[in-house]
């Protein structure tokens, strides 16, 4: 058997397992539907999370749009998971046990430092210099990083009426840097990648500055903030773990060729068990504002891609500049954001937001990114 032949074989494994598992996930939300409807809630809640399990594993497995949608669906998963966590069946590994059980500061800071790590060895020198290769873009799509997303947030958490410390969650998102998943949206989009990878490392790198000052000054009222302790809790959190995995993209990581397939994979296995364990800690309160604060995050992100596109446009910059930015703009690093909660020590209600938004973001900019890619850009043609 040829390569052409093997890759061919693996792909048809591949599809008919993804069929299989697709085929599981329903069987799993007609289990669902049965138990609730004869009044087996436990059950009925473990059926759900094992539904949306299957439903995550297949899209992994699967191609085209389902797989591009992979993450986004992994995060809703870990949404599904942590809701159900106190009331369904589902027998979960000792580990999970020993991380719910144990002090989120035990947990949250480490993961959030190798979420970080990872991402610091996708970086490299090239990464930061290219800003002289393309200044205007870059400069414009940071001033818009740290002032239409803190701004729409802000606006937001005086609109919606929110807890004091939820709606400081909104803020907290805006004020946050944008992360790897503007990266992966820009590739499918067909937009400047190297242009969304410098601006990511520069505002990564631009946060731990900006990111306390602006939250003192549009949330200072509503929760508690000690900029100078933010500062170092991102320094420590942020800075470091950036900067060790860059020097262990040039030390090791160019040798070693299969880290780039791992690297993703641990940022996203993080990124996971954040989310599990912050909703299941904060379940009660999401239950009680979680219809108003999906819209409210919806609101929030859509109004990140919509502004940061327009406010390019009307500066004239070419429409796949354009389409950077907006990616840039609306995605932001809700891990990092829901990481910081738990460094002002609300994890269950100001670190809810993050864990709102990140699938909502993701959502809509998997709609945006595939429908940007439907409709290519032409280089040469000026964004009207």
């Amino acid at each position: 058997m040829n390569d052409a032949d093997s890759i061919a074989a693996s792909s048809k494994v591949r599809q008919y397992l993804c069929y299989a598992l697709l085929a599981l996930s329903g069987l799993f939300a007609l289990a669902c539907v049965f138990f609730w409807s004869t009044g087996r809630t436990s059950a009925a809640s473990s059926a759900f999370a094992y539904c949306f399990l299957s439903f995550a594993f297949a899209a992994s497995t699967g191609h085209g749009l389902l797989r591009q949608l992979a993450f986004t669906i992994w995060i809703v998963t870990g949404v599904t998971i942590g809701m159900t966590f106190h009331s369904s069946l589902l027998t979960f590994p000792p580990w999970f046990f020993w991380l719910a059980n144990r002090d989120t500061s035990d947990i949250f800071i480490p993961v959030l430092q190798i979420i970080m790590f990872a991402m610091g060895t996708t970086l490299s020198i090239t990464d930061f210099t290219r800003v002289f290769q393309m200044p205007t873009g870059v400069l414009i799509g940071l001033a818009c990083q740290f002032t239409i997303m803190p701004l729409v947030g802000f606006g937001l958490a005086r609109t919606f009426g929110l807890q004091p410390e939820i709606a400081a969650g909104l803020v907290l998102v805006g004020c946050s840097p944008s992360g790897l998943a503007s990266n992966v949206m820009a590739f499918i989009a067909k937009a400047n990648v190297a242009m969304s990878v410098t601006m990511t490392a520069f505002s990564t790198l631009l946060a731990p500055l900006l990111t306390p000052i602006m939250m003192k000054v549009l949330a200072g009222e509503l929760v508690e903030v000690d900029v100078y302790s933010m500062m170092w809790s991102m320094a420590e959190i942020v800075l470091l773990p950036v900067f060790a995995g860059l020097v262990f993209h040039h030390s090791i990581y160019h040798r070693l060729s299969w880290l780039d397939r791992v690297m993703p994979v641990v940022s996203m296995v993080g990124i996971l068990i954040m989310t599990v364990l912050t909703v299941a800690i904060g379940r009660d309160k999401l239950m009680q504002v979680g219809a108003l604060l999906i819209v409210a995050c919806l609101i929030h992100s859509t109004a990140g891609f919509a502004l940061g596109y327009g406010v390019c446009k009307l500066l004239g910059l070419d429409r796949i500049t354009c389409r950077t930015i907006s990616l840039e703009v609306g995605l932001q690093n809700s891990g990092m954001a829901a990481g910081l909660a738990k460094t002002l020590g609300k994890v269950a209600t100001l670190g809810l937001v993050p864990i709102v938004f990140g699938p909502v973001m993701n959502t809509v900019s998997s709609i945006l990114a595939n429908w940007w890619r439907a409709h290519p850009a032409d280089d040469n043609q000026s964004a009207k």
